[in-house]
Order: C-alpha cells, then sequence, then structure tokens
C-alpha cells in the first residue's frame, strides 16, 4: 500500500499561503488523477488543487477556512486498497514514541483479531470510518444511523469522530446497537438560532461573500493609511475615437482580438509613468520604495458584482498589440474565474474604468500599497470650442474625465497633476495615421 501527500503547490512567486474554502472530497471518496480535491482561496484569487494520482483520500490535515502555508500536506491519499492489519496500523496516526507506536499495533491487533462484519450494511463507509467504528465499538446498526456529511450523505471521519464524543459526553445514552441521534439536536437547534433576526419583516439579511468581506477590508485600511487626493482634467479623445472606429475590423481580423479602448489608454499611462516615476513607488513605514517595472494593475468587475485587480507585467514593454492581448486575456480569464493567483500580484500602479458603468468620473481609492490609481470617464459627444487659424468656433467632440487619486504622505499636488496632464496630452496627441 501507497500514500501519497497532496500538498499545497506553489502559485505564484508572491503567494505564500493560501485558505481553504471547500474540500470538493471527502474522506472515503475515489479520486482519479488530476481530478479537482479541494478549493482555494488567496487574498485575490480562487482556485482549485487536483490530485496528482488516483486513490482513495483517507485524511483530510486541515478544514474549511484553515489557513495553510505552500508545501504543506493538506490531505492523505492511499494509492492501493487493503483491508489487512498493515492498512489498520497505516490509517492510524504515526506516534513519535515507541510505547505509543507497540500500542498502536496492539490496537490494531485486536481490531483484525475480533473483526466486525460491514458486509450486510447497505451503505458504503471507508476504510477509515470503519476502522475508528470498531475501535470505538459502533455497531453497524449506529454506524448506519449516523447522519452523514459527505457526498451523497457518506459518513466521514468528522461525523464519526463528532458521534463518537457526543456519546462520550451523554452518560444517558445507552450503550446498545440502537442509536436516537438525540445528542445531535441540541447542535442543529443552536446554528439556526445563531442567525441574525431582521428588524422589519421584509428586509433580507445576506451575509458577505469571502472575496466582499477582503475588499471591505482593503477598502478601509487604505483609506486609514493613504491621505487620498484627487485631480481631474478633461480629455478630448477624438482623434481615437475616430480611428478606433477605423482599425478595430481589420484589427480583429489581423490579430485576432478585440481592440477596445483600454489598451490604448494603458499605452498612455505607461509612457506617462516613464516620464514621471514618482507614481511608481510604494511606502513602507518611513521609506519610499521606487519600482523598477511599471505592472499595471486593471480593475475588473466580475459577474457576481465583486472587484478583481489582474496585474500587466512591465507594461511600458508591450506595444498596442501586446497590450490589446494582455488585457484581453486578464479581463476573459477575471469573468471565466481562471485567473492565476500571481495574475494579480505585483501591481504598481492601477487604472480603474469607471465609465463602463456610465460614470462621469469618480474618485477611486488606492490600492495598497501603492500611491496612484486613475479612473477612466465615459466618454461623451459633447459641444466643444474649437480653436483655429481662422477663429474659433463651437463643435461636437468626444471628451471624458480623467480623475487621479493619489496618495499625499508622499505624491504632491504638482506630481499628481502634472502626471495625470501627461496621459491627457499623450492621448490629445495620438497618431490617427498610426498602424496598429
Amino acid at each position: 500500500m501507497a500514500r501519497f501527500e497532496l500538498k499545497l503547490p506553489k502559485m505564484g512567486e508572491s503567494v505564500a499561503e493560501a485558505t481553504i474554502t471547500n474540500w470538493l472530497k471527502e474522506v472515503g471518496d475515489k479520486i482519479e488523477a488530476d481530478e479537482a480535491v479541494l478549493e482555494i482561496a488567496t487574498d485575490k484569487v480562487d482556485s482549485e488543487v487536483p490530485s496528482e494520482v488516483s486513490g482513495i483520500l483517507i485524511e483530510q490535515l486541515f478544514g474549511k477556512d484553515d489557513l495553510v502555508q505552500v508545501g504543506q500536506t493538506i490531505a492523505i491519499i492511499e494509492t492501493e486498497i487493503d483491508t489487512t492489519a498493515a492498512t489498520v496500523i497505516e490509517e492510524v496516526s504515526i506516534p513519535t514514541e515507541a510505547a505509543e507506536i507497540e500500542k498502536t499495533i496492539e490496537t490494531a491487533q485486536e481490531i483484525v483479531s475480533t473483526p466486525q462484519d460491514f458486509s450486510n450494511s447497505d451503505k458504503f463507509f471507508s476504510p477509515l470510518v470503519k476502522n475508528i467504528a470498531k475501535e470505538e465499538g459502533i455497531s453497524i446498526a449506529e454506524l448506519e444511523n449516523i447522519s452523514g456529511t459527505g457526498k451523497e450523505g457518506r459518513v466521514t471521519k468528522e461525523d464519526i469522530l463528532k458521534y463518537v464524543d457526543e456519546r462520550k459526553s451523554d452518560v444517558n445514552t445507552s450503550q446498545t446497537e440502537t442509536v436516537t441521534l438525540k445528542t445531535v439536536e441540541p447542535v442543529i437547534q443552536k446554528s439556526q438560532q445563531s442567525a441574525p433576526v431582521s428588524v422589519n419583516g421584509g428586509d433580507e439579511i445576506i451575509e458577505m461573500d469571502r472575496m466582499r468581506k477582503l475588499i471591505s477590508g482593503y477598502m478601509t485600511a487604505s483609506v486609514q493609511t493613504s491621505a487620498h487626493v484627487q485631480s481631474f482634467i478633461e480629455v478630448d479623445v477624438t482623434n481615437i475615437v475616430k480611428w478606433r472606429d477605423r482599425v478595430k475590423t481589420a484589427f480583429e481580423k489581423r490579430e485576432g482580438e478585440k481592440l477596445t479602448y483600454t489598451p490604448i489608454f494603458m499605452e498612455a499611462v505607461a509612457k506617462a509613468i516613464k516620464d514621471y516615476p514618482g507614481i511608481n513607488i510604494s511606502v513602507e513605514g518611513d521609506y519610499i520604495i521606487k519600482k523598477k517595472n511599471i505592472n499595471l494593475g486593471m480593475a475588473a468587475a466580475l459577474p457576481n458584482g465583486n472587484l478583481i485587480v489582474p496585474v500587466i507585467k512591465n507594461a511600458d514593454q508591450l506595444n498596442l498589440v501586446g497590450m490589446a492581448k494582455a488585457v484581453n486575456d486578464l479581463g476573459n480569464r477575471a469573468k471565466a474565474g481562471k485567473l492565476k493567483p500571481d495574475d494579480t500580484q505585483g501591481g504598481t500602479y492601477t487604472v480603474t474604468n469607471v465609465g463602463t458603468f456610465g460614470s462621469v468620473f469618480g474618485t477611486p481609492i488606492i490600492n495598497q500599497p501603492q500611491v496612484g490609481i486613475l479612473a477612466l470617464g465615459a466618454i461623451r459627444k459633447v459641444p466643444a470650442v474649437i480653436e483655429t487659424p481662422e477663429g474659433d468656433f463651437i463643435g461636437i467632440r468626444q471628451k471624458m474625465f480623467l480623475s487621479h487619486s493619489y496618495d499625499h504622505r508622499v505624491v504632491d499636488g504638482a506630481l499628481g497633476g502634472s502626471f495625470v496632464k501627461r496621459v491627457a496630452e499623450y492621448l490629445e496627441a495620438f497618431d490617427v495615421d498610426r498602424d496598429f
């Protein structure tokens, strides 16, 4: 018989831990190679952990909501099925002291010498559950009456251990083969009573999901950490709108990618950061960390209403085609829930498109530990004064607002205002004759 240790895999250079959000397999379940065993979550991304081997899950070393470090063993998978005494010994946790080892062997020998027959039961019980039942003197009738929380109502290791504890603590429980499960009822009643009660019959109380709780914590911490201040500027993007309308079909045909406005704006932001590297920093205590790479965070809304910020690494080194591919790839994988933990790490500056929802401009909260975030407003047709050698006149132009929120602890108004003005200048000077 062989035991395989399923470990928390490495999920990116800066990801050291993850939280278990759900076990997809219970103790006793059969697992195929590459089949997902559990779901985990980092502070930004949810993902699954697959098994590298086929076998039976015999032990879960962590529970739901437990924090696990990368490289830690999270489950034990038995790759061969054996009902001999060796199986019993293998499934018992290995003691460190010699006396405990001898005691374990004696217990296993007793179990083998006086086996209980579970073959008459119509229910499936894992080898581990059967062994615990034998050790605790639990009869077939008792075992069959335990309410299982596993897949298809199977009795898990936690179910039987909970039953054992309740049976021992209840002095009035009869030690017969008939179980009434009355000891379980108080537990259920307590959990039901703990639910919040609405003060109004028409109100609905909904607990925040894990990501919403994280977002709430991040936003509150950011406001408490950074001295937020904003600068706004209006930009004429008429040339960009006309150019995109003219080339977007050819772009998609040649590159196999849709051309949105986002990569054009990201390109301008990356250029402006190179001109004003004082925006591309972070703060740690009394120290300012100047970032070598320009990694642009791209705030993206998820179907469930939550927000995630995948990162375009080394954005200043990408041409427009490369930027479009990066934007589309991260955006599509964010919506599909396929982002990897490393996709959301290492951002040095963030851009959020509030115009997607019709907002003219916004005052976004800084994505810590960064010191600035740019909000892109909706593009609108507006009447504007157009200056020409022959005089000024009123015309229809495509305009939008840029809203720059920055940390006034380390970014003064001159730098914050100059940076967003430089972004606007790059956008207004867009070359309508350029190739893509």
